[in-house]
């Protein structure tokens, strides 16, 4: 597998603008304090929570989520929720939860006019082009990611410079800028089934360099990876997985592709968010040690009640940019609304149906 080093583009999302709304269409911010009548509205969502969340922290959190899910009606919104979302966003306000992709997808099915990403700027670009006609709004314009940041639309064309003829797939996780400039995305689930459909003997792969080395050694395709990567995933090592084990053998570990090589060599199981969440599911009366964002340990482990999650906790400070107040004013203001250019959008949008349609 070759390699060809990342650029330095910015965290900032370079395709992401705020449109403020219309002074009619901004309403009064509400009373959130912690009532017995809002203790008794979310009693039911709390129950899904409470072996995670500390009933010292309900309090806060219940009147927002009242708030919130009133507002979504009021609103004819639906809010998308990342597996790396915390608890009380994925657990109590969410109606669709999942990986990016996923949720775009789901949301674009959905009768709402308003879609409220809970994730990081390339998913509310990812929502938008499957649902270009409806509002799509992100609580915090800086929810970035490490790794769609790594790779710019112009450092594609570069390397179509360099390997003339040579097919580009994108990882889902990058800017609707990269998603315009290559032939087809994939998703950690399908990547392998994206770059064999090509029928080519040599693939461009970005922006996940590890991702792309998971993918060479489960395909006689030759990769060229780009060298960039998750920093979340990135901080885990092999090291740290050998000395869970010793301490105690019966652990399940399961890792996510976007780990180095020496991490996956450890797992047991290695796959997708969507797979990872079914194999963690399976483990009755087992220990489970995930490997990937810890926030999806937690919502995991909101419906495996006899699965112990062991937690080596890598947090992404992207995702917990987006919280419970910031989602309240995003439905109040009606910001920060995601506007990608109709032509880039054209363009973005392609690759993206080729991925779903070869993958149907």
């Amino acid at each position: 597998m070759d390699s060809v080093q990342s650029g330095n583009a910015s965290l900032a999302p370079a395709k992401l603008s705020s449109v403020s709304a219309a002074k009619d269409d901004i309403l009064p911010r509400p009373d959130l304090s912690y009532t017995p009548e809002v203790a008794a509205e979310t009693a039911h969502l709390y129950e899904r929570v409470k072996h995670i969340v500390p009933s010292v922290e309900w309090p806060f959190h219940a009147p927002y989520v009242a708030a919130i899910n009133r507002l979504k009606k009021q609103r004819n919104a639906v809010i998308l929720a990342h597996n790396y979302q915390t608890p009380e966003i994925y657990n109590c306000v969410a109606d669709v939860v999942g990986d990016s992709l996923q949720l775009a997808k789901m949301a674009a099915k959905l009768d709402a006019r308003i879609i409220v990403q809970g994730g990081v700027h390339f998913m509310a670009e990812t929502s938008k082009l499957l649902s270009p006609e409806k509002m799509v709004l992100i609580p915090d314009l800086k929810a970035g990611c490490s790794l769609a940041s790594s790779i710019t639309g112009a450092d594609v064309r570069r390397l179509r410079e360099a390997y003339p003829g040579v097919p580009v797939v994108a990882y889902v996780n990058t800017s609707a800028d990269v998603k315009a400039e290559v032939d087809i995305c994939c998703t950690s689930a399908n990547a392998v089934q994206v770059v064999e459909s090509l029928g080519v003997d040599r693939v461009i792969f970005v922006p996940d360099q590890y991702l792309a080395k998971y993918v060479a050694s489960q395909t006689k395709v030759k990769i060229i990876a780009w060298h960039g990567a998750c920093e979340v995933h990135e901080r885990f090592t092999g090291e740290e997985l050998r000395r869970y084990r010793e301490a105690d053998p019966s652990i399940k570990i399961i890792a996510h592709p976007e780990c180095p090589p020496d991490v996956i060599a450890e797992a047991d199981f290695t796959g997708s968010t969507a797979g990872m969440i079914d194999y963690a599911k399976a483990q009755h009366g087992g220990k489970v040690l995930l490997v990937t964002e810890c926030s999806m340990a937690d919502n995991v482990a909101a419906s495996a009640k006899d699965v112990e999650f062991l937690r080596p906790c890598n947090l992404c400070p992207h995702m917990k940019r987006i919280t419970l107040p910031k989602i309240l004013d995003s439905l109040l203001t009606l910001t920060h609304r995601i506007e990608i250019p109709e032509e880039l959008a054209v363009r973005a949008r392609r690759s993206v149906e080729r991925m779903v349609n070869l993958t149907q």
